[in-house]
């Protein structure tokens, strides 16, 4: 049977450098997912990526299995991202950048083309969301949290998750018409 999330970062904690690799491996893509979809600037991300990560091994040592791993994690990049937005202040910029979507020119087949402006709605759609929202929505969907996960995760109480997630996820549908 395979360790949770808990007992590998426990197992980590104390010294066991292959339950960090695993940690890592299982949590890589959804965590650089939501840094990138925070933030739509690839190079940012990275780094900022790289810092959670960081914080986290600096933080092993006080890591005490109150909340799932997920949560634990995700709320250190949900701080790093409000100390880089801090700093910066929020800017909305397009994901839709030549580096991210190679044009294909010529013939797409029917589906493909479909499929790719359903993508490119729901993108501009996720854009147009607050914040708070787009937030809370990428945390349920790329970290597979709960309400009361999100909630611990950005701070706040869970009305106010809950608010967010089903804000996000009304706006969401009606911009892409399913609602």
């Amino acid at each position: 049977m395979a360790a949770g999330d808990e007992q590998l970062m426990l197992a980590y904690r104390e010294g066991d450098a292959g339950a960090f690799d695993e940690l890592y491996r299982r949590h890589k893509g959804g965590l650089f997912r939501f840094v990138l979809r925070s933030l739509r600037d690839r190079a940012v991300a990275e780094e900022l990526y790289q810092e959670i990560w960081m914080r986290a091994i600096e933080a092993r040592g006080r890591y005490e299995p109150q909340a799932k791993f997920s949560t634990w994690l995700y709320t250190i990049a949900h701080n790093r991202l409000v100390d880089h937005w801090r700093k910066k202040g929020l800017q909305v910029v397009s994901l839709d950048t030549e580096s991210e979507i190679s044009a294909n020119p010529g013939f797409e087949p029917p589906r493909i083309l479909e499929a790719r402006q359903a993508l490119e709605k729901f993108t501009r759609a996720l854009e147009a969301l607050p914040p708070a929202q787009r937030e809370a929505f990428l945390l349920h969907q790329e970290a597979e949290m709960s309400v009361p996960e999100i909630a611990r995760a950005t701070g706040t109480n869970e009305e106010a998750a809950k608010s967010r997630l089903r804000y996000a996820v009304s706006k969401l549908k009606e911009a892409i018409g399913d609602g």
